[in-house]
């Protein structure tokens, strides 16, 4: 992957690495303003954009790196090495971004040539009332990341349309001027995400901004005739392709878990027996088993890669299920990693504000998820290996 071109405006893999590397350093050294402030900076965001990472998923039409699959998990692992907070949204905007790829055109060409950054809440909470050639949408939605600094926010809705027996399931694009912001934000790990609450209150969105969530992932195609055959997210399961981000922040931070494990105890000689711990048959069986549960981590992770970008020419056959027991898996490795390294260093890794404490509860942040609940994941797992539907999305 040398040096390998993304489009005609010669954005490189390395290219966006290098962007990784500098937005995990920054948000390294403003961690203490990020937990205090409970979100990133304006710096960093700043940085997410001059990088062209916020647009890395963009389809070419639009000026965009159109990065794969592989690429945009490198990019989401390398910041997570530095902070978990600054990966979650390095991960989310980009990810967003590319949500009007599967919008009518009119729709995609506002959002996208306005420029600005998009979340979005997935779960259904709005409501929907008709309204000309649209709705109106109301709700209130909590756990909204990046929302302070984006100009756009997708808010899930089930929506009755003419042509649909019952309501669909649907993520309308409003614009944050319209919606009000609570920031509410007060939590034990990525405080600096700033997934902070909207309300909306009766606010028109015409057709071309309403994205039909159930039509993105039954054809993973967009609403048109005419589309770019070479984009990726249009040949990938839409769910398990759109959480493919969270493994990866585990993944990234229990690699600097590890890494700070080892310069830890190297230098740590335990006060009751005098052993310096490197050279301890305990510490060096603890280290060789977290380092070869986080390569059977990143296994899983490779495999889960394998099975998107395979997904169609494999004739569509693997279950949501199996990409959501993968995923978890991982995601669980990675914090039983995490728990181990501060359990096995005791007291002195303790302290506020370090990078193992602070590690740790991000860590920990990103398995709560919904979409990383280890137990949800093989409950449904079990149940599609038994022939039973289970249902999940992914």
């Amino acid at each position: 992957m040398t040096n390998q071109v993304l489009n005609e405006t010669t954005v490189t893999v390395e290219d966006l690495l290098d962007g990784a590397e500098r937005i995990g350093k920054l948000a390294e050294q403003e961690a203490a303003e990020a937990e205090k402030n409970a979100t990133i900076s304006q710096n960093v965001v700043d940085l997410i954009k001059e990088t062209q990472i916020s647009r890395m998923m963009l389809p070419k039409k639009y000026g965009g790196p159109q990065a794969d699959l592989k690429t945009f998990a490198k990019v989401v692992r390398k910041v997570a090495n530095y902070n978990i907070s600054a990966a979650w949204l390095t991960y989310l905007y980009p990810l967003h971004n590319m949500l009007p790829a599967f919008l009518p055109e009119k729709g995609a060409d506002e959002i996208i040539n306005q420029g600005g950054l998009i979340a979005d809440i997935f779960a259904a909470l709005g409501k929907a009332e008709p309204d000309r050639d649209g709705f109106r949408i109301s709700g209130k939605w909590s756990f909204v990341s990046g929302i302070n600094y984006s100009e756009w926010v997708g808010v899930g809705v089930m929506i009755q349309f003419p042509d649909s027996e019952k309501p669909v399931y649907c993520l309308p694009m409003l614009k944050t001027s319209e919606v009000e912001i609570i920031r509410n934000w007060d939590t034990f790990g990525l405080r600096g995400s700033g997934s902070n609450q909207i309300i909306a209150n009766d606010v028109y969105v015409p057709m071309e901004r309403i994205l039909r969530l159930d039509q993105a992932e039954l054809t993973r195609r967009p609403p048109l005739d005419e589309y770019d055959t070479n984009y990726p997210f249009y040949h990938v399961p839409f769910f398990p392709s759109f959480y493919i981000g969270f493994p990866y922040m585990a993944l990234g931070g229990a690699e600097r878990m590890l890494k700070e494990f080892k310069a830890l105890t190297e230098k740590r000689v335990r006060l009751m027996d005098g052993v310096r711990e490197s050279e301890s048959p305990r510490s060096q069986r603890v280290l060789a088993e977290m380092t070869t549960d986080f390569q059977i981590a990143e296994a899983l992770m490779d495999k889960y890669i394998d099975l998107l970008v395979d997904y169609e020419k494999d004739g569509c056959q693997t279950p949501p299920s199996e990409f959501f027991a993968l995923r978890t898996k991982a995601i669980k490795l990675c914090v039983d990693i995490a728990v181990r390294s501060l359990l096995t260093l005791g007291g002195g890794a303790l302290y506020k504000g370090g990078p193992m404490e602070l590690f740790l509860r991000d860590i920990m942040a990103v398995a709560t998820h919904k979409t990383s609940l280890y137990e949800d994941a093989v409950a449904a797992y079990g149940q599609d290996l038994f022939g039973y539907e289970s249902g999940v999305r992914g």
